[in-house]
Parts: structure tokens; C-alpha cells; sequence
């Protein structure tokens, strides 16, 4: 009786799991700004906290912050929006002379790549203008939600407005000294320090790529360094997706040369910020392990297209830190965690 009624249990998991996904996947276009919405609100709350304590009222507070928010929005897509147009009408140039200059220089070492026939053309087997398109898409799926900004706006005026009342309702649902209590507060302040802090070196991130590209004289630098902003929030991969289409744009626009040099430039930039800067700001308990990147990268994008693939790691990120805050599931929160995040775990025991 007890392993028929398990076995229901899991059944009516599983169920409920596929009903979930094809909800979320159906509802997709809806709830993508009311993520963001939630993400930003997030990032923003210790401002608003700030102003609160400095006796500016809570409504004055969002005002402030959400306009800030929507001007600085506005201004990324006015300068960023035309750029967006202009690369994705030139894609296909760039995509073709990429094909040719690759099968040249297949034709070129073909004495040293016995692999390849003389009259191999790898452009038939392999589509290397991929990565471009991936920039591409991701970048028009952006330039697609700002468009929404209004509804994001208001959206978080509505949770900042509630983030400030929060507090007392959880202290009446609650008793302010209990495991709940507690819990629920501390998820709230983890996520958004992480949020907070991996928005910083991804702005900043970002910032150095659109210098370096611009120096090196890649066209379309702030293109580099805002798709550089959005991925650096997909750890590891994320850095190598990013660098992929600039040293391909190098390769077509500028020659072999400076293509090495917009790889190199891409992969310090990555281990200042991501195996030094970052590490030190967040410390423990924030990574993940690759493979769950690697399928939480697929999955979100799965069911919410190129944001999603933006959005994967903050979501994988939200579930580990609601396991984690919860006896029972902790288990679950090692296992999807870092392997450094589990030496931590056992050192700390």
C-alpha cells in the first residue's frame, strides 16, 4: 500500500512538473517582462532601503529609482537599438565573406591538414556564421523587451512599493525569531546581493569589451560590449559565447591578426573579472556546477527563447538559493552547486 501510494506521489509530481513547463513555455511572451521586472526590482531593493532610511517616503522611493531605471533603459535603446539594426541588415555580407575567407584558409593549410581534400569547402558542413546569428538574435530579443519597458516599469513600482512593507508582513505571518522568518529573509537578501553584485561586473564587464573592441576597431563595439553585459551572467559559457561572434566580426573586417588579438582581449578580460574580481565579491555558496549551467542554459532557452538563455543562471541560481534555504532540500542545493562550494560545505562541518 505504502509503495502504491509513492508511486502515485511521484506520478502526480511528474504531471505536474510537464504541466508547469508547457505552462511557462505558453506563457512565455507574459512573463518574460514580469521576470525582469522582478530581477531588476531585485537588484534595486538596497537603494531603495537607502533612500528609506535617509526618511525618503517608500512611494517617492520606487518613483526615483523606477525612473532612473526607465531613463537609463531608454538611453541604452536609443543608442543601442540603431546598432542593433544596422548589424542584423549587414549580417548576411558579413556571414558570406565569412564563408569564403574560412575556405581559403582551409585551402591555404590543406597541405598541413591532410583531413581536408583540396576541394573541400567547410562551409558546406559547417555554418561558422552561427555564432553571428546567435548575436543577432539575442540582441534583436532585447531590443523586442525593451519595447515593454513601460510594462516593466510599472511592474516594478508595484513590487518595490510592496518590497517596503514586506518586512512588517512577514514579521505578523511569522514570529520575527522563527526558522521561517529567518529563511525568508535571508533568500531574499542572498538573491539580491547576487543579483546586485553579478549586474555590477557584468556592466563593467561589458564596459572594458566595448573599449578593448573599440580599440582594436571592430565595428559595432557597443554591440560587443552590451552582448558581453548579457552573457556575462552565464558563467563560463557564457564568456565564450560572447567572444565567439567579436573575433569572427575581426576575422572578416580586420584579418587572422587582429582576430587573435580580440580572442586574447576576451579571454584576460574574462579571467580578471570572472576567476578574480567576481569570485572575491560574491565568495561562497553562489556557483553552480557546468553541467547545470551547460542544461539550465538549454532548458530556460527552451521556454523563453535568447532571454531565457540571459535569464538561465539567475533562475537556477533563484531555485539553489530557495533549497538551500530549507533543511530538507539542502542536499539538492550541494548537489547542483559548485565543486568548490561543496569543499566549503565540508570544511564548514
Amino acid at each position: 500500500m505504502q509503495i502504491e501510494s509513492k508511486n502515485i506521489r511521484i506520478l502526480l509530481s511528474l504531471t505536474a512538473s510537464f504541466i508547469i513547463i508547457y505552462s511557462l513555455q505558453a506563457a512565455a511572451q507574459l512573463l518574460i517582462p514580469f521576470l525582469l521586472a522582478i530581477f531588476i526590482a531585485l537588484i534595486t531593493l538596497k537603494p531603495m532601503f537607502w533612500l528609506q532610511e535617509r526618511n525618503v517616503p517608500g512611494v517617492l522611493a520606487a518613483l526615483l529609482i523606477v525612473t532612473s531605471i526607465m531613463l537609463l533603459l531608454m538611453s541604452i535603446g536609443s543608442i543601442v537599438g540603431s546598432s542593433i539594426v544596422d548589424f542584423t541588415n549587414a549580417l548576411p555580407s558579413y556571414q558570406a565573406r565569412l564563408d569564403i575567407i574560412i575556405d581559403q584558409l582551409v585551402l591555404t593549410y590543406s597541405g598541413f591538414l591532410p583531413l581536408f581534400e583540396s576541394d573541400f569547402s567547410l562551409s558546406e558542413v559547417i555554418d561558422a556564421g552561427w555564432a553571428m546569428g546567435l548575436a543577432a538574435s539575442i540582441l534583436n530579443a532585447l531590443r523586442d523587451v525593451l519595447t515593454n519597458t513601460l510594462l516593466i516599469m510599472f511592474t516594478m513600482i508595484f513590487i518595490l512599493l510592496e518590497a517596503s512593507t514586506f518586512e512588517i508582513k512577514l514579521t505578523a505571518a511569522f514570529n520575527r525569531k522563527s526558522d521561517s522568518f529567518i529563511r525568508q529573509r535571508a533568500y531574499i537578501s542572498n538573491l539580491g546581493r547576487y543579483l546586485g553584485i553579478k549586474t555590477v561586473v557584468s556592466i563593467i564587464t561589458g564596459l572594458t569589451v566595448a573599449i578593448a573592441t573599440s580599440w582594436i576597431g571592430l565595428d559595432f563595439p557597443l554591440l560587443w560590449g552590451m552582448f558581453a553585459f548579457l552573457l556575462n551572467y552565464v558563467p563560463t559559457i557564457g564568456s565564450i559565447i560572447a567572444a565567439v561572434p567579436a573575433v569572427l566580426m575581426a576575422l572578416v573586417q580586420l584579418g587572422v591578426g587582429d582576430a587573435v588579438t580580440t580572442a586574447i582581449a576576451f579571454f584576460l578580460i574574462n579571467i580578471i573579472f570572472g576567476s578574480f574580481i567576481e569570485p572575491k565579491l560574491l565568495g561562497h555558496g553562489v556557483g553552480l556546477s557546468p553541467l547545470v549551467v551547460f542544461i539550465g542554459l538549454f532548458f530556460w532557452g527552451w521556454i523563453f527563447g535568447p532571454v531565457g538563455m540571459i535569464l538561465s543562471v539567475p533562475l537556477t541560481m533563484a531555485l539553489k538559493m530557495a533549497l538551500e534555504s530549507d533543511k530538507e532540500t539542502q542536499w539538492l542545493a550541494i548537489l547542483i552547486g559548485s565543486e568548490t562550494d561543496a569543499l566549503h560545505k565540508i570544511k564548514s562541518n
